[in-house]
């Protein structure tokens, strides 16, 4: 029998300066099915997908849908043809009620006006045709963030869209949540939606996909109907080589406290915080969306006041006014949202790199460029990362290749005790193994690093102690030899 293709890529290529994002990619897509899309960041996802979403346009090839070859030169068009992308950042206008997001650049007319009630009654039936609970009335801005996605498909499926292209949907969802997306993506799979889903959460491709395509450094490396592939085997297609040991945690023997936090206090956020951390220990911090872990470590870095409490570093009692004062005793923080609080995306590989140390980089008050490209260079060759030069603006970096740059920023200035905030989000398996090498790395050297995870397998895989937060309390420290992730998830909830 003759398959049903509703997409299909033939030898699509594109570069940029410096880079071949895609190197004669072909791939089909069936109609009716979820099609996963797996790759390393820098594998090829996005730039094939904005060329799908009219965004970009290829040097090369050619693309069908449903048989028709396409050319769009404006996300407009792509919608025109039944294409949406559901990115993984929320795009709606939080002033807006639910109803006014799903019909944005498509208004219902009636007599030469917008048909506020019509749009309203069709919004009420798209949310009961998915058994969706969304009062339509209300303004996007109350939502939490799983329901805000929720709405980016609903304003999809508005647009009657046939292809649906979810870019990493679950990547700020918590478990529940992920229950409620699942179960309305196969709706939509039922309902007839061709979708192509990205992810980095391999368990998430195994659950929901049909068949899965792999791209490798701009290549189309294959693809395969799910039920052939084992999380091995997909893993050895992303990487090109074995991954061997999830997670290379060695016992390091622990030194002095080095930080100590004895009842911190935020109102409304931190309830009576205590804890303490030995240099070359992996500390880490647990619990759900809204436990206070990002808020605890900006509380202790001097990015928010405290109410409360005592901190103390290396043994001096500190308060800091600022981060700038935490970094001069030697504290840094990769912070969950790279992109925005991280990096800063317009600057070079090397500047980002030497951003937060500049005294070492500066002769006379002058910062001396050559000695800014020696260290910049031998920190980015320390980190592995992969860029065309030191020269290179970050925001054209894989996400991985981001983080690393983060972590040699960090490592540049020296900083004691570093501080990482979701570090593995949105990368893929191979640049995670990387940060868990560097971590390991870090602590051999005789750093402290107190990490913040959502994802409990690398908790218990890399951690020394992991406390376990819940609404701003802490519910327990465990041991490396007691923590489970039953025991973790009891106290977390």
């Amino acid at each position: 029998m003759e398959k049903d293709y509703i997409l299909e890529l033939k030898g699509i290529s594109k570069s940029f300066p410096g880079v071949k994002a895609l190197d004669d990619v072909s791939m089909s897509v069936e109609r009716g099915t979820i099609h996963g899309l797996v790759g390393e960041n820098g594998a090829g996802k996005s730039t094939l997908i904005k060329i799908l979403a009219g965004i970009y346009q290829s040097d090369e090839g050619k693309f069908f849908v449903e048989g028709e070859q396409c050319i769009f030169n404006s996300p407009y068009e792509a919608r025109q043809k039944g294409i949406s992308v559901v990115h993984q950042e929320i795009k709606l206008s939080e002033t807006l009620s639910v109803a006014e997001n799903m019909f944005l650049g498509n208004l219902m007319m009636k007599g030469g006006l917008v048909d506020w009630k019509g749009m309203r009654s069709r919004a009420e039936e798209i949310v009961d045709e998915l058994g969706i609970d969304i009062d339509v009335n209300v303004d996007v801005s109350t939502l939490t963030v799983a329901k805000k996605q929720v709405v980016e498909i609903m304003h999809a499926i508005n647009n009657n869209s046939k292809i649906l292209i979810m870019d990493e949907p679950s990547a700020v969802l918590t478990d529940r949540e992920l229950e409620v997306m699942f179960r309305l993506i196969k709706q939509l799979k039922e309902n007839g939606i061709t979708i192509i889903y990205i992810s980095h959460r391999l368990n998430e491709v195994f659950e929901l996909t049909d068949n899965v395509t792999v791209l490798r450094d701009g290549k189309h490396i294959g693809t395969l109907p799910t039920t052939e592939l084992d999380q091995d085997k997909l893993i050895s297609m992303m990487v090109g080589r074995e991954m061997g040991h999830d997670y290379p945690k060695v016992e390091i023997e622990k030194g002095e406290t080095i930080l100590e936090v004895k009842n911190l206090n935020v109102k409304n956020v931190l309830n009576d915080i205590s804890f303490s951390v030995q240099r070359g220990e992996i500390f880490g911090i647990s619990g759900l969306v809204g436990a206070g872990r990002t808020e605890l470590a900006r509380a202790i870095l001097g990015i928010d006041s405290i109410d409360s409490g005592e901190i103390y570093v290396k043994g001096k009692k500190v308060k800091y006014n600022n981060f700038s004062d935490a970094i001069k005793d030697g504290l840094g923080l990769i912070p969950e949202d790279r992109k925005l609080q991280g990096l800063i995306q317009i600057m070079s590989v090397k500047n980002n790199i030497t951003l937060v140390n500049l005294d070492r980089i500066t002769k006379g008050n002058v910062i001396s460029n050559s000695l800014e490209r020696s260290l910049g260079s031998e920190f980015s060759e320390k980190l592995g990362v992969i860029t065309p030069s030191l020269e290179t603006e970050v925001q054209y970096l894989s996400g991985g290749n981001q983080q690393k740059v983060v972590i040699a920023k960090w490592l540049f200035r020296e900083a004691d005790i570093l501080f990482l905030d979701e570090p593995t989000r949105g990368i893929d398996v191979g640049a995670k193994a990387e940060i868990y090498r560097l971590m390991t790395e870090m602590v051999k050297e005789g750093n402290t690093i107190v990490f913040i995870s959502s994802e409990m397998p690398e908790l218990l895989g890399m951690c020394d102690r992991i406390m376990v937060m819940h609404e701003g309390d802490k519910k327990g420290i465990l041991s490396r030899e007691e923590a489970t992730q039953e025991k973790i998830m009891s106290l977390c909830i």
